[in-house]
């Protein structure tokens, strides 16, 4: 009995086929988790207490607390987006939440959608199945995944509503540069679109200088009332088991809006959970976590750009410069293999777990041969992960069928 009006979400169901009953997770797209007592290594010599232990477990703040508002609207002052106050900030059940609520809020039948890809599959099938009419704007790895403003406006219609970034981009971990923001805000401010950008991978820039004038920076730091953030704990910030997330803009009459959607699917999120978050995203404990995460990134990226340089008769890239993920062509006589038949031989030959491409991101029919992988685990994860893959690719590649 067909009863779901939205497509499957590919991502999330192979991960739940396969993420718990594998020796070797190079799938994961967080950081390298932490716990409770390294975020207190983080927090310097007096660091206080996480939390309250006489305070009642009522329900929490409803928006979030001020303390964790507070703190995240600094990290944006820090982006360069100044005077973001707490009244600029919902708190929401992490970002797969935040983004559902946007989507289900702004879209309705006959609204025009563009949206980034290849990305996070929620951001264009959730507002399809709202029904809205979704073109892609589509970055291509001969360009080195970067997006065209010249393919954006030809996209462009009298009843486009939203456009949708993913900033760094997963699965491949480019950037969307600031010359490239500036012209997408100029254009949805010309035709008084909304900007949606996902950026739960931001600040991990591990592989773009700091100094650099195409450094991106938030979308909310670009002067735009309609454009809307996105961060969660998750990502970045190595915290995913917190389940927090939150919707930032300069509007509050738009933020005020997501707040009346959100009443009915989450009263708050947990007090508990936010008292974590509020002490991650406090000074010193923020800056030594972020460094701790961007420093794994920067020591785990040439571990895999060897595995793919080793292999590059079967595997090419466009090597990611922020974010936590790799987007891996496989190809044998240079023909792409069968990408979803691969990530299953390698499980089960190996217990190595990534991420088909093809079925994940590209809807069947883009990205053949390409496979997601998250490096910024723990190193000693990721090298006996592409330890056993490399004992994979000259044992059993070969049985790998062409796709």
């Amino acid at each position: 009995m067909a009863i779901s009006k939205i497509k499957p979400f590919q991502v999330e169901q192979w991960m739940d086929a396969y993420e718990t009953n594998t020796k070797h997770n190079i799938a994961e797209t967080c950081a390298a988790s932490v716990s409770i007592d390294d975020l207190y290594g983080f927090a310097g010599e007096k660091p206080g207490r996480i939390f309250q232990y006489g305070k009642k477990l009522l329900y929490g703040d409803i928006r979030g607390s001020d303390k964790l508002r507070s703190n995240i609207g600094d990290l944006y002052s820090a982006k360069g987006a100044s005077n973001l106050s707490v009244e600029n900030i919902l708190i929401t059940s992490g970002a797969i939440s935040a983004n559902f609520l946007v989507l289900y809020t702004l879209i309705s039948k006959g609204d025009h959608v563009i949206c980034h890809h290849p990305t996070y599959q929620q951001l264009y099938s959730v507002p399809a199945s709202l029904g809205g009419e979704v073109d892609l704007w589509r970055a291509k790895p001969e360009k080195k995944w970067q997006l065209d403003i010249k393919d954006l406006k030809k996209l462009i219609t009298p009843s486009t509503k939203l456009i949708i970034i993913n900033n760094p981009q997963n699965p491949t971990g480019a950037i969307v540069p600031k010359s490239t923001l500036e012209q997408l805000v100029k254009l949805a401010k010309e035709n008084g679109i909304f900007i949606l950008s996902d950026e739960v991978y931001q600040p991990l820039f591990h592989s773009v200088d700091s100094n650099d004038s195409e450094l991106p920076p938030s979308i909310l730091s670009m002067g735009y009332d309609r454009a809307i953030g996105i961060g969660s704990m998750s990502k970045a910030y190595a915290l995913a088991g917190l389940r927090v997330g939150w919707i930032a803009s300069r509007s509050r009459d738009l933020i005020d809006t997501f707040a009346k959607t959100r009443d009915y699917t989450t009263i708050c999120v947990s007090a508990i959970d936010d008292q974590v978050a509020a002490f991650a995203t406090s000074h010193p404990c923020v800056d030594n976590l972020l460094a701790r995460n961007i420093e794994l990134a920067k020591t785990n990226l040439p571990i895999i750009d060897k595995f793919v340089q080793d292999h590059k008769d079967n595997c090419d890239w466009v090597k990611p410069v922020a974010g936590t993920t790799a987007f891996i062509r496989f190809s044998r006589d240079e023909k792409p293999v069968n990408d979803a038949e691969l990530c299953r031989l390698v499980h089960e030959k190996k217990g190595i777990l990534m991420v088909p491409g093809n079925l994940c991101f590209g809807d069947g029919v883009d990205f053949q041969g390409y496979v997601r992988a998250g490096y910024v685990c723990e190193t000693q994860v990721l090298e006996d992960g592409l330890k056993e893959m490399t004992d994979f690719m000259r044992e059993s590649f070969a049985q790998v069928p062409l796709a």
